[in-house]
């Protein structure tokens, strides 16, 4: 495969112990992106967008992130404008708080609780090519992507945005959920693109695109993150 991303980028995936980092890192790499795994903040405050993946539980991620002070970093990015790019775990954890394992509080980047799927009687986790059909197809996010696309999803929680307009894309496993979201310069997919075969990598792609253009573009106003 050819690279699809055409200038060289700096990217990182936020190593806070949690997810498969080095699967991410790889899959960055294979669409043209230049990607390191770290959790050092001088590291990540200087490269061009983030990526945080995440595999586990959400009161021991925020703890971890906590313990590394990465949380604190990871609002200080969003509200600076770097993109930030959010997987499985990785973008719940942008929500004010989850229910699980007894309730935890996130960053605040996007209002909204993140719940258990509400599967109608199927089975958890919901593993597995899920279609997802995207709300707002005009996001940088999606570009190239046809409206209903089918990705790899592994999980028992997804999120609920507060507001319509954080919904980029919405799945169905027993009922729908939010798969995917966008507010300011965060991004977040429940689905893993790293395991999404063609699909997953053109998301990727995209993704360093809007991390090459945020480098050239002036500074938007960014939306306050809600502590």
């Amino acid at each position: 495969m050819s690279s699809l991303v055409e200038q060289p980028v700096e990217l990182a995936v936020v190593d806070y112990g949690m997810g498969n980092r080095r699967s991410v890192e790889k899959a960055l790499e294979h669409v043209g992106a230049r990607a390191r795994v770290s959790a050092d903040p001088q590291l990540l405050r200087g490269a061009a967008g983030l990526v945080v993946p995440g595999v586990g539980a959400f009161p021991r991620a925020m703890e971890r992130l906590r313990e590394l002070g990465l949380d604190e970093l990871l609002r200080e990015r969003v509200q600076a404008g770097t993109p930030v790019l959010g997987i499985c775990l990785g973008m719940q954890l942008a929500f004010d708080s989850s229910s699980e394992l007894g309730g935890a509080t996130g960053l605040g980047i996007i209002p909204g609780e993140v719940r258990p799927l509400q599967t109608g009687g199927r089975k958890l986790p919901h593993i597995g090519w899920t279609e997802v059909a995207f709300a707002r197809p005009d996001s940088p996010l999606v570009a190239d992507l046809p409206p209903r696309c089918a990705f790899y999803h592994v999980h028992s929680f997804a999120p609920v945005p507060t507001r319509a307009q954080d919904t980029l894309g919405t799945a169905e496993y027993g009922a729908p959920f939010v798969s995917a979201v966008q507010s300011g310069s965060f991004y977040g997919v429940q689905f893993h693109p790293e395991k999404s075969s063609a699909a997953g990598l053109r998301l990727l792609a995209n993704f360093a695109r809007i991390c090459i253009e945020a480098q050239v573009a002036p500074p938007a106003a960014a939306p306050s993150v809600a502590r």
